[in-house]
């Protein structure tokens, strides 16, 4: 191998990051890039995500690099959303170092990345920023400080090491020790002395290689993590800057550097007079990656960037976006000077009910709001509203909102003049007991003959303010229609032609009145008595209430929901529910608007009637867990639960989706049987095949292994697998369930009961033994053999992977004689095996045995506590296909195809 040269080194590192800016952007490859150094330390291997923010931070310091100019270069578009572009995120970030006061946040760059907020913190932010960005120049430039007094000492190593080759050859992690010796690093760095001995005779010597320090990473606290935090001359002055998560301080060239070196520190006597020996104690806080710049190149490198450097519709977008931040911070500062206004209209209750909301009058997040002074009289207020909805204000009356004991909201009283003249924070409070609500008011215009507003009307005790909403049963149809004053002494009566002239019926029409009195926890609406006067009716100012026609008897008019109550009592438990097949768990099949008090057997009917299943017993339900997004795991049994809402309950939140199946026999009758998918294992043929078992549940393992010999699954005649079944006995049978999870956890022997066997999260696998382990004798032994390897970074731990099985050990027999039937069990070609290591594993501690070792003396009886703990264990190479999620990556290098059979 060539002796790599620093002139080398840079030429990676400038490639390095220029690759990185090409994925989102190409740039030069040679521009401003060079003349820039890393030393990075091996003293220790640990990282955190401070790590990632600090290396970060030498990167993106908007004077350093020349990157600034770089980034701000960066193709984008006004139409790029920060969130889902890179390039606009760094351009963000870098604008918003440069041109803020306060430090900066990285969550919109970590989203761009698609990473949310858990991502954020795993340990994979630090390593997946270094491939990236820094992974190459990392493994190129790590100088190992083991033995070396100071960077020259590392440089000198680092140039023997690399005219090593072959297995000799340099690998950096092999130096990932944890070493808190001195090591000292100068302010300035000269690579061409001793005769230019770090440079390659190709190297252009007219270049001055000096480089001087600009950033020093320091990682801080013990060995097994800790914190990181840089140290940085952004200009190259005299003045060092911390920088420290979100903090900023100066600090003197001493803490930067000297501090840094690591090793002992002498504490002075504290009696000079005394021949005590000095008082010695470890520094934890050392210098963990270097930056130095040429000086040659250091006007290049560090530059300013300015307006000109960033494109217009960038310059504008950030600008805005500063703006509009600074407006947030100064609202978010000054909010306990001011209060939010709500104001609700007839507007807005015409728009809203019947639509949005069927029940009280208003979603008072959806009306016009208004942030005013605290210390504003509502007088001055109103002229706010005379401009915003050209309303003079001598014909503006203010109600204020009441939430009633029964949690309705309702406008219940009128503000006097004299309560106008008060500051809307004092209303607010008088309103609210909680300060920390929005003061909402109710705005009543009234209208003339002209449609032009007109002075409101004069508010006494003996009239009432009432809210009317109209319904269609033909149209099932909510609306509302206006408001009116009566008289408390007044009847319902006197009105009629007033609400038929709203409702746009003939002025003799027949009506019926409700009071929409509630709807939590339940509907309460009740008949109005029409002859009734409004007092009698209890009713007041800010009730609601709901009229209709009349429906008369024998008019042979069917509807769903004939009258207001019924119709409220609809909405107020009407669902609309995904159904979703059970096998594709994240796709909608279908919508169904149900009631959350339809029984179980509305349910599944709907659900057949929609599908077009003549059975609906067919149909099996499973609710939605809310928190893991997925099917739960135990199916809803037949009529398990009474109505719909109890189906979409779980825990204390309330889904919109169930999971359905058809299956192919009805589920009362299913419930009799258990269900079983077990794996069946052939002696000779390289194939798994699973199958669907349905017994009573009251069968027996036994019960089992006679229906897989009535689907022929052995390779034997039908004849021959009979007679080995009927031999088996106890669990060294010819034929043996075990249930497998990476490890065998249990074998059942053919009495036991089915019923009691949960192959929910376990995969169950009928095994046929080979005819030469059929004989059990009584000195021979049942033992489990796991596929296994060592884990290099783990301390040589034992990391099981494959599948394992059951394998019976004669007395007497060798390990070269055990090995031959494994490998005609497992099918392994002779050079493959030959490779194979065997060893006894007792509580994950292997002992490797020879071929003349008899096998069976290792192991103890399967009644002794811990037998199941000792195994037969084949180590070799995972050479098994490797899977995208980690549940099936253990998997040995002799998977057997699988069949699927129902």
């Amino acid at each position: 191998m060539k002796r790599n040269t620093i002139r080398r080194i840079r030429s990676i590192q400038s490639e390095q990051n220029a690759t990185f800016l090409n994925e989102i952007a190409p740039i030069d490859s040679k521009g401003g890039l060079s003349g820039f150094i890393y030393a990075i330390f091996s003293r220790s291997d640990n990282k955190s995500r401070s790590t990632k923010r600090c290396w970060f931070l030498t990167l993106t310091c908007p004077k350093v690099l020349n990157l600034g100019k770089a980034v701000y270069h960066m193709p984008t578009t006004e139409n790029d959303m920060p969130s889902g572009s890179i390039p606009l995120a760094l351009q963000s970030l870098f604008y918003k170092l440069q041109y803020s006061h306060t430090s900066v946040a990285t969550k919109e760059l970590t989203k761009s990345f698609g990473w949310d907020t858990y991502d954020s913190f795993m340990q994979h932010d630090v390593q997946e920023l270094n491939r990236v960005l820094c992974e190459k120049l990392e493994d190129k430039m790590k100088l190992d400080v083991k033995g070396c007094k100071d960077v020259y000492a590392s440089f000198d190593k680092y140039v023997e090491v690399e005219r090593l080759e072959g297995d000799n050859k340099y690998h950096a992690e092999q130096y990932g020790l944890q070493i808190n010796d001195r090591y000292e690093f100068p302010l300035q760095l000269d690579l061409d002395r001793d005769n230019g001995k770090y440079l390659s005779p190709e190297a252009d010597r007219s270049i001055r290689n000096l480089y001087t320090l600009q950033s020093v990473l320091v990682h801080s606290s013990g060995v097994h993590g800790g914190h990181y935090y840089a140290y940085i001359r952004p200009t190259l002055s005299n003045q060092w800057y911390k920088f420290e998560d979100e903090r900023v301080t100066k600090e003197d060239a001493k803490r930067a550097l000297e501090e840094q070196y690591g090793g002992e520190e002498e504490l002075p006597h504290s009696n000079p007079g005394f021949n005590n020996s000095p008082f010695k104690f470890t520094k934890y806080s050392n210098a963990y990656m270097l930056v130095y710049i040429r000086e040659s190149d250091k006007d290049k490198i560090i530059c300013n960037v300015d307006e000109k450097d960033i494109a217009e519709h960038l310059r504008i977008r950030l600008r805005k976006e500063h703006e509009e931040k600074e407006m947030k911070r100064k609202e978010k500062a000054e909010a306990h000077l001011y209060t939010i206004i709500k104001v609700a209209r007839d507007e807005d209750l015409r728009d809203q009910i019947g639509k949005d909301i069927f029940f009280d009058l208003v979603d008072h997040d959806k009306v016009p709001s208004f942030r005013i002074q605290k210390q504003m009289p509502l007088t001055l207020f109103k002229e706010e509203i005379a401009k915003e909805f050209g309303i003079p204000i001598q014909y503006q009356r203010f109600w204020l909102w009441a939430k009633r004991q029964n949690h309705t909201y309702r406008p219940n009283k009128a503000l006097t003049p004299h309560e106008e003249e008060q500051s809307v924070g004092l209303l607010r409070e008088v309103s609210n007991k909680a300060n920390n609500v929005d003061l909402k008011l109710f705005l009543e215009i009234e209208m003339g003959l002209d449609l032009q507003p007109i002075p409101p009307p004069e508010k006494s005790k003996e009239n009432l303010l009432l809210f009317f909403k109209h319904y269609e049963p033909s149209t099932e149809k909510l609306r509302y229609a206006g408001r009116v004053f009566v008289m408390s002494s007044g009847k319902p009566l006197d009105i009629l032609v007033k609400l038929n002239e709203m409702a746009g019926y003939a002025p003799d029409e027949e009506l019926e009145l409700f009071e929409e009195i509630k709807f939590v926890p339940n509907i309460m609406c009740e008949p109005v008595d029409k002859m009734s006067t409004f007092r009698d009716s209890q009713l007041e100012d800010g009730d609601i209430i709901c009229f209709q026609k009349s429906l008369q008897s024998g008019s042979g008019e069917q509807y769903r929901y004939p009258d207001v109550p019924s119709f409220m009592h609809y909405v107020h438990n009407r669902l609309v529910v995904r159904f979703r097949i059970l096998q594709k768990p994240k796709e909608d099949e279908f919508i169904l608007e149900l009631s959350k008090l339809d029984t179980y057997d509305d349910v599944v009917e709907q659900v057949a009637q929609h599908i077009g299943l003549d059975d609906p017993s067919k149909i099996r339900l499973t609710s939605h867990n809310c928190y893991s997004q997925q099917p739960k795991p135990q199916c809803i049994k037949y009529r398990e639960m009474e109505h719909l809402s109890d189906m979409l309950f779980h825990y204390n939140q309330i889904s919109d989706i169930l999971y359905y199946e058809v299956l192919d026999i009805p589920l009362p009758e299913l419930q009799c049987l258990k269900t079983l998918r077990i794996a069946f294992h052939h002696a000779i043929k390289d194939e798994e095949v699973i199958h669907t078992i349905r017994l009573p549940r009251h069968s027996t393992v036994s019960d089992v292994f006679n229906d897989l010999r009535s689907k022929r699954v052995t390779s034997l005649s039908s004849s021959r697998f009979a007679f080995i079944l009927h031999l088996c006995a106890f669990c060294a049978a010819a034929a043996q369930i075990c249930r497998c999870h990476e490890s065998i956890a249990t074998v059942f022997c053919l009495s036991e009961k089915i019923e009691s066997i949960n192959d929910q999260y376990w995969t169950l696998r009928a095994e046929e033994i080979p005819e030469e382990e059929k004989n059990f004798g009584p000195h021979d032994r049942l033992i489990h053999a796991y596929h296994f390897l060592k884990d290099t970074t783990k301390n040589q731990q034992v990391q099981n992977f494959g599948h394992p099985f059951l394998l019976v050990i004669h007395e007497g027999e060798t390990l070269a004689e055990v090995k031959l039937r494994i490998q005609k069990k497992l099918q392994v070609p002779d050079d493959e095996f030959s490779k194979w290591n065997f060893a006894f594993v007792s509580f994950g501690r292997p002992e490797y045995l020879q071929d003349i070792d008899i096998v069976s003396t290792r192991f103890q009886r399967r009644d002794i506590y811990g037998a199941w703990e000792q195994y037969l264990g084949l180590e070799h190479t995972d050479n098994g296909p490797r899977r995208s999620f980690a549940g099936n990556q253990n998997r040995h290098a002799y998977e057997k195809p699988v069949k699927i059979n129902d």
